[in-house]
């Protein structure tokens, strides 16, 4: 679950900042590693004597350091966390996080940071009922922004109602909870994952190739793995990469070049799997003749003769064990789903994933729209999403496709 997450605690000014050195000490017990950012208001309801002890790390709270005069750097800070909660939230940070303001080390590195991101807002009952509270809530929540809900009680002012900051207790669990993995049919299997391209060579230099860079494969490794799977990734020559320290032990990656090279490599591994799904872009061709040398410019044309790659998802597909899966993707220009029906039924999937190519889906953008066919005639179509919500979508409907009589045993 949380053991071993690289959890970043941002606090803000208010007198509900007292209560956040419990929070420091359950995740701690529970085995997360701890930073914290404070707020120069936040340290005058909490000492950073008393966070450093506790989370047994240096607590941040200047851009530089005023010891060792050297950068506290946040986009470091945002890289190292798993999770970032913020809390107390108060209404100015909110506001600033919403209009993207950025004059403390806490917003900077709330703006540069990467990973999923909570906040717990902590006000007096009229001020959380203030409609441009709620409308900055609602807009950091439409931004992907986890809001932990005040709570009703006895509040500072005097006053009792709804603003008080939910206990140290409920913020543990909502990050414990968004670790834990649910109890899926994924939850336990050994997934083949392919992603990226496939670059045939040519000669020393040139090679066959498309604009594939891994990222939706790359995603899916990764959902697979907060699933609680095991992913075995066979990776083409791409710049990006798991996240190793958020996925180790999860995801196993090796790099590939070629079609004939990931074809070995999946033959290998996939024997030792539950099943696979196959992302990953290859070249449907290769020359027949790889040049000892480099091809030097001469003639006004030059012929490259090309012959067929192994088909690397027919040939697993076709002598996969009764208990394994196999699912395909079909990247399409036109007649996308007659073309991956098609591509179903000849390569004998359990399923295939059809994107169609446009500026807003496809190689080289952060999002995409799938729609999911299966042998019963089932089709699930989704809305535009980032590439990694699209891989959370996909093994959702995945789960109930393959595992269907495994989690109706569970329930």
């Amino acid at each position: 679950m949380i053991q071993n997450k690289n959890i970043l605690i941002g606090i803000t000014g208010g007198i509900a900042a007292y209560k956040i050195p419990l929070l420091v000490r359950l995740l701690k017990q529970a085995g997360a590693h701890v930073q914290v950012i404070c707020t120069e208001s936040a340290l005058q309801f909490v000492t950073a004597q008393t966070l450093s002890v506790l989370s047994e790390n240096k607590v941040h709270s200047e851009f530089f350091d005023p010891e060792t005069h050297l950068w506290n750097h946040h986009v470091n800070l945002g890289l190292w966390a798993d999770a970032f909660i913020i809390a107390p939230a108060g209404s100015n940070t909110l506001a600033k996080m919403v209009q993207g303001q950025c004059d403390n080390l806490l917003l900077t590195t709330y703006l540069s940071a990467r990973c999923p991101v909570w906040v717990a807002p902590a006000m007096d009952l009229d001020m959380y009922e203030q409609p441009g509270v709620k409308l900055n809530l609602e807009t950091l929540k439409s931004r992907g922004v986890h809001v932990i809900d005040a709570e009703e009680g006895p509040l500072a002012s005097g006053l009792s109602g709804k603003g008080r900051m939910a206990e140290p207790e409920t913020l543990f669990q909502a990050l414990n909870d968004y670790f834990a993995p649910p109890v899926t049919g994924w939850l336990g299997k050994k997934v083949l994952v392919t992603a990226g391209p496939t670059y045939e060579a040519i000669d020393p230099v040139r090679f066959i190739g498309n604009h594939s860079t891994g990222k939706m494969g790359i995603c899916i490794a990764e959902a697979l793995a907060n699933l609680g799977a095991h992913v075995e990734l066979v990776l083409g020559p791409t710049h990006l990469s798991v996240s190793e320290n958020r996925y180790a032990g999860n995801i196993k990656t090796t790099r590939v070049k070629s079609a004939k090279e990931m074809l070995q490599v999946c033959k290998d591994l996939f024997v030792h799997c539950d099943g696979l799904i196959m992302s990953a872009a290859v070249a449907d061709y290769t020359p027949e003749f790889v040049a000892p040398e480099k091809i030097k410019k001469s003639d006004e044309r030059i012929s490259l003769n090309l012959v067929k790659n192994p088909d690397i998802l027919f040939e697993l597909s076709t002598h996969r064990e009764q208990h394994q899966f196999s699912v395909g993707f079909a990247l399409e220009t036109q007649n996308g789903e007659e073309n991956a029906l098609q591509k179903l039924h000849k390569k004998r999937l359990d399923a295939i994933v059809l994107n169609m190519v446009n500026e807003n889906t496809g190689f080289q953008s952060e999002t995409n729209k799938i729609v999911i066919l299966d042998n019963s005639g089932k089709k699930i179509e989704s809305d535009l999403k980032s590439k990694s919500d699209i891989a959370v979508y996909l093994l959702e409907h995945l789960n109930l496709i393959l595992f269907k009589h495994e989690n109706e045993n569970r329930h």
